[in-house]
């Protein structure tokens, strides 16, 4: 899934759209009336940009949607739609990744930076991906397995954003998990034995640890995301970009990079 122009139609874009109505509005200009005219009816002009031929281009994010609007030269009228060239190019793309769904990848990007996440890899790895896990969780562990070579090789870094959704105990293991001596160790030893993990669920989980297990749920409900692994990375254009469950081996090199 790409944090493109097509991301408000896709499965994310709710939660999505929620957060990028966080970001600044344009206050740069007075917006003309017939822009401001379209701010009523419930968009947010988040940008503004050139288009050909007099038009003046304003970047919005309407109905979970990102939209292109153009004003007319003489200042009376606007146009809501895709501008396309001569040779069928979206003239409306460029503006629209640029104004207002790079934005918005940059900020869940910082999001899940700040998370409460178990490094699995070197710190030094050139390749970071996110993911939300599950200690009782079989494709998490898929996952883990999938990904050895390229984290035993110091190329990438995992970062497991623990959360509690699959059993009753999930939530007391993945405790167990953030306080242990060596978080780290501690999650390689319990993905590396699969079905034989001896990790224990904590009888009763720290109320500092509780409240990190809540923030990242919060992070995973704002994303509107409903099971593990989540994972997020960033493809070989800096794009963000999202995969529900265990990769296919096309799509593992796709996150993960080369071996």
């Amino acid at each position: 899934m790409s944090f493109n122009r097509h991301l408000l139609n896709l499965s994310l874009g709710t939660a999505l759209a929620a957060l990028l109505l966080q970001a600044p509005v344009l206050q740069a200009e007075e917006l003309p009336a017939p822009i401001k005219s379209i701010e009523a009816k419930g968009a947010k002009i988040v940008g503004s940009f050139d288009a050909p031929d007099g038009l003046r281009g304003y970047a919005a994010q309407y109905q979970n949607r990102g939209m292109a609007l153009y004003l007319t030269a003489d200042g009376q009228h606007v146009i809501a739609g895709n501008l396309y060239d001569a040779d069928g190019k979206d003239l409306s793309q460029a503006p629209l990744q640029k104004l207002v769904y790079a934005p918005m990848a940059k900020q869940v990007w910082g999001q899940m930076e700040k998370s409460n996440w178990i490094a699995d890899g070197k710190a030094d790895a050139p390749r970071v991906v996110y993911l939300f896990s599950d200690p009782n969780c079989p494709y998490c562990n898929m996952f883990w397995e999938q990904a050895r070579p390229w984290v035993e090789s110091g190329k990438v870094q995992l970062r497991h954003i623990m959360v509690g959704i699959i059993r009753e105990d999930s939530a007391a293991k993945a405790a167990a998990l953030l306080t242990a001596k060596d978080p780290q160790g501690a999650l390689h030893d319990h993905e590396k034995a699969g079905k034989g993990s001896s990790l224990k669920p904590l009888d009763a989980i720290p109320a500092p640890i509780q409240a990190k297990l809540d923030a990242n749920m919060k992070l995973m409900a704002d994303l509107e995301l409903s099971a593990t692994p989540a994972i997020f990375y960033l493809d070989e254009n800096g794009d963000l970009q999202q995969q529900q469950g265990a990769p296919s081996a096309n799509k593992l090199v796709k996150i993960l990079g080369p071996k």
